[in-house]
């Protein structure tokens, strides 16, 4: 038997919920709004985390991201259990809520390296603010770094501590950073911009184990047996959606490892239940109805948006492109629109030695996604050439 019932049940913590709840009153909603959150913290906006946040200009106050008043929000709290044929939720206080309407958004949990030696102190991930705490504190004593990883999370956290005088080494996989998502030549002009502020950059690289003096990393042993000097390791290889609540409600998992959506962001089989955030599969209308999972906080935010107004019933399919961006302390910086599932052309426009250019993805004649870099090119451009499926400019 239920204890309650509400009209918007928003499972999660991150930017999709508290922007769903945002929209919800922004759109006249005036049924009761229930955010349930595991975290310690109420919603707050995670990039900040690997820049301001860790380099100490950002406080955790600047980076909360402020509901209506009427929005009720439970932090510490998980949903222990999803019924989804009676909309259902049963929540780890033992409460039973009955909703009307749901957003699933559990975000992601880190990836963590499976290799001899991961247990010693001072081996760090980041993803939310405790994790953030723990590597400031443990940095303050330290000069040596590395960090494993050539992603968002191993870059910019490599610029971050970088400016906080430590001497760090980024270890990746890849040849380039970045190279998987935006390929060589942006990973290229990446590892530049790195080496050129003393970041040593080492790709093609495979992490062996970590190693000790008592309990605590000494070194970082690649494949093949070069040993790099580590007082503290940053590890950023990757997130997984976290869909056990998903998999545990009998929701259909994707081939991407997300929960299967529609293109309008309801979850396949389950009656009044939308998905958002880092877990959402689903049919993109613009990217002619593929199949995607975005982990990104923008494109959150907007199926946040997209999720409360179908909960309205707006009935519209999510069709916003996709966007990204990245900052490289003070150096560098980058956005994103795409992504681009594939390509097999890349059109440069401006001048990547400066550090302003544009990229264009290209697929059979028609771009894909666009990055600019030092705030060249027009963002707004790009996401109509990817709708429209247009030719980039230099084509045109």
């Amino acid at each position: 038997m239920a204890d309650r019932e509400v009209d918007f049940l928003l499972i999660g913590g991150g930017i999709a919920a508290a922007t769903c709840a945002q929209t919800l009153r922004a759109e006249s909603a005036t049924g009761s709004v229930l955010l349930v959150a595991r975290e310690l913290d109420p919603p707050y906006h995670r990039p900040p985390i690997t820049k301001g946040y860790l380099g100490g200009t950002e406080t955790k106050d600047d980076g909360l991201i402020e509901l209506p008043d009427d929005v009720e929000v439970l932090t510490r709290t998980s949903v222990m259990a999803l019924d989804v044929a009676a909309r259902t939720a049963t929540l780890s206080n033992r409460d039973v809520i009955t909703y009307r309407n749901a957003l699933l958004a559990t975000g992601a949990m880190v990836r963590r390296l499976q290799i001899d030696g991961v247990h010693l102190d001072g081996i760090h991930y980041l993803r939310a603010h405790g994790n953030a705490d723990s590597l400031i504190e443990d940095a303050e004593e330290v000069a040596q770094i590395v960090c494993v990883g050539g992603s968002y999370i191993g870059s910019e956290s490599a610029a971050t501590l970088t400016t906080l005088g430590k001497s760090v080494t980024v270890v990746l996989q890849e040849e380039q950073p970045m190279e998987r998502a935006f390929g060589l030549q942006v990973g290229g002009w990446v590892r530049g911009v790195l080496e050129a502020h003393g970041i040593e950059v080492i790709g093609d690289a495979e992490v062996e184990r970590f190693e000790g003096d008592g309990d605590r990393v000494a070194r970082v042993v690649l494949a093949g047996g070069r040993e790099l000097e580590a007082e503290l390791v940053v590890a950023g290889v990757g997130v997984t959606p976290d869909v056990m609540l998903a998999k545990k409600a009998g929701l259909e998992i994707g081939e991407r490892g997300g929960v299967r959506a529609d293109a309008q962001l309801r979850a396949h089989g389950a009656d009044g239940l939308w998905v958002a955030g880092d877990i959402a599969e689903y049919d993109s209308v613009v990217h002619g109805g593929a199949v995607i999972r975005v982990e990104h906080e923008e494109h959150a935010a907007a199926q946040g948006r997209t999720v409360a107004r179908n909960m309205l019933g707006a009935g519209a399919d999510h069709d916003e492109v996709p966007y990204f961006f990245s900052d490289l302390a003070d150096w560098a910086s980058f956005e994103y629109v795409g992504p681009a599932l594939a390509w097999d052309d890349e059109v440069i426009e401006g001048d990547m030695a400066e550090g302003e250019f544009t990229v264009w993805y290209v697929a059979g004649g028609k771009v894909v996604a666009m990055l600019s870099a030092g705030g060249h090119g027009d963002i707004d451009r790009g996401k109509r050439l990817i709708v429209e499926g247009g030719a980039p400019p230099a084509n045109d």
